[in-house]
């Protein structure tokens, strides 16, 4: 049986439950192990894990969902106590440490398991299920990351903590809102608007000139294929050392998948469809724009979330080939000859941020433009 299956997996009528039974002895060992530790432990955090462990454990055997709840809020209180100890005893973290937080992990899972399969019925309640299951997911990668690092007293040249880098971060603020201004602001939005556009103008133009379309593929896809590293310093000869250059770089990326995934959208409505649409004398822009491109609005949108982060990754290895004293590949290119790999990482943390603000605000406009969608009507049952 999966991780999983053992963690989401119900009771059958008189067995024990495995997920509830596993969690709960490992907190419940834990908790024994820090109160018999030769260093000693905070009484608060022995009396977290060993209530936390025993509730969840008990319901492995009796299904008492407010007694499996209390047990999961105890465990998850004492997890920033044990976070604190670790950072005491860095470099040399004891056994019953590490053991108290493995049982308080188990206890999330078990936790995330049992909220992803609560049935709910509100689409409120629904998304608000889903933002705590992400936000419990993605806290407990963070925890992982920073307990591992001081706990294992790992270098700062191999692998910043996340409170090194969140440090960074705050301390560097005006650096990094001017780097975000110069790659994300200017180059890649100039970039991935004009590249998406005239993608989705050439495939029009193609899709209403057969010959252009059996000349124009191939071409395309000789420009897909040509590499970064090669297109960049040309482009900055072209268009100079400024963002302008960085915004051609992006153009180029996120031209093709436009291009090919609108002329795939407008082949998506069938036959029947079409047929009807002549029996109604409809012309060709009539029905371009009242039946064929509202079917192939799903495979546009498909190619604007990936051009997000295609055009994010085209300005920032643009930089790398010549740019003003800022932007964000200026600045990782800059610190990583200092060997100042914290700054480095602020600016990977920022990238990611704003790559992943970006795809979430196109799929949200995705979300509003194509409810009508069966895959979203699905979703929604």
């Amino acid at each position: 049986m999966s991780a999983a299956a053992i963690f989401a997996g119900d009771r059958v009528a008189g067995a024990r439950a495995d997920g509830p039974f596993i969690a709960g002895a490992f907190l419940l060992v834990g908790g024994v192990a820090l109160a018999t530790a030769a260093a000693g432990a905070a009484l608060v955090v022995v009396a977290l894990c060993l209530v936390g462990g025993a509730l969840v454990l008990a319901t492995a055997w009796r299904a008492d969902r407010r007694a499996l709840w209390a047990g999961i809020v105890a465990s998850q209180i004492a997890v920033p106590l044990l976070v604190a100890r670790v950072a005491s005893e860095a470099g040399h973290v004891s056994p019953s440490t590490w053991l108290a937080l493995v049982g308080c992990w188990l206890v999330a899972i078990l936790a995330v398991s049992r909220l992803s399969a609560l049935p709910l019925l509100s689409p409120a309640l629904q998304r608000l299920r889903d933002i705590v299951v992400v936000a419990l997911f993605g806290a407990w990668v963070l925890l992982w990351w920073q307990t591992l690092v001081v706990g294992f007293a790992v270098p700062l040249i191999l692998l910043p903590a996340p409170s090194v880098i969140w440090s960074k971060i705050v301390a560097s603020y005006p650096v990094l809102f001017a780097d975000f201004r110069q790659t994300f602001l200017k180059a890649v939005l100039a970039g991935y608007a004009f590249g998406s556009i005239l993608g989705f103008l050439a495939a029009i133009a193609a899709d209403r000139v057969p010959f252009l379309r059996r000349g124009m593929l191939p071409v395309a896809n000789l420009v897909s294929a040509l590499p970064i590293i090669g297109v960049a310093p040309i482009m900055v000869m072209w268009f100079g050392f400024d963002w302008t250059s960085k915004a051609a770089v992006v153009t180029v990326m996120t031209f093709f998948p436009m291009l090919v995934s609108t002329l795939a959208g407008l082949s998506a409505s069938d036959a029947m469809e079409r047929d009807l649409m002549r029996t109604y004398a409809a012309g060709y822009w009539q029905s371009m724009f009242k039946l064929r491109l509202p079917a192939a609005l799903p495979f546009i949108f498909t190619a604007l979330k990936i051009n997000t982060t295609l055009a994010l990754i085209g300005a920032i290895v643009a930089e790398f080939f010549g740019t003003p004293i800022v932007g964000m590949g200026f600045r990782i290119s800059i610190e990583v000859g200092r060997m100042h790999l914290d700054a480095v990482w602020a600016e990977i943390a920022v990238a990611a941020l704003a790559g992943s603000a970006f795809y979430g605000i196109v799929a949200i406009v995705e979300r509003a433009a194509t409810f009508w969608h069966p895959s979203f009507r699905q979703i929604v049952n």
